[in-house]
């Protein structure tokens, strides 16, 4: 029966000719990592905007934007948070924003986000989702999602507007195919 046993082994060991062993780990054996730390996105109006839907009274016309992302790896942004519909646009006289139009403040003026509504922090999806490649910047035309209303002051009238700030944008990390730019999207509701 002893060699029996021995013949198996040597004729195993011949044909493969390496020997394989189980090996145990001790408890608590393992490896770390580190996950990288996510810095905010910058969002900032563009200089001279080629809108094709211009805002007037009654209307909803388009906002120009950049969102720039500093990380190491793309970020996905799905969504953004709006200030209140009683938060408004501040008009200016020159595309770079500079030159503040009396009669037309954030006060006055009656330019909001489109479907903002009187609570702070309501979502709005994008149509489509927009990736924004490892440090770089996503030139984006949000169509007709700036409204004007019926009550704007004529002071307003050819003005450049700086929207409100976003309270909030819901984006993920991770990877994903970096969103041509320039591009176009918007929020319906």
């Amino acid at each position: 029966m002893l060699a029996g046993f021995l013949g198996v082994a040597l004729v195993g060991g011949a044909a493969y000719g390496v020997t394989s062993w189980v090996v145990g780990l001790n408890a608590g054996s393992s490896g770390e990592g580190q996950a990288a730390t996510m810095s905010n996105l910058s969002i900032a109006a563009v200089a001279s905007p080629a809108s094709a839907n211009l805002l007037y009274p009654g209307a909803s016309g388009d906002v120009v934007l950049t969102i720039s992302n500093p990380n190491v790896f793309p970020v996905t942004v799905t969504g953004f948070d709006l200030p209140t519909s009683t938060t408004y646009a501040t008009g200016y006289t020159a595309s770079a924003l500079t030159g503040a139009i009396s009669g037309c403040s954030s006060s006055t003026s009656d330019v909001s986000w489109s479907y903002s509504t009187a609570t702070s922090g309501s979502v709005h999806t994008l149509t489509s989702a927009l990736t924004v490649a490892t440090n770089a910047t996503l030139t984006v035309t949000l169509t007709s999602d700036a409204t004007m209303s019926t009550s704007s002051p004529a002071a307003c009238e050819a003005a450049y507007f700086s929207m409100p700030a976003f309270t909030g944008v819901v984006a993920t990390g991770g990877s994903g195919s970096a969103t041509t730019s320039p591009t176009t999207d918007s929020w319906t509701s």
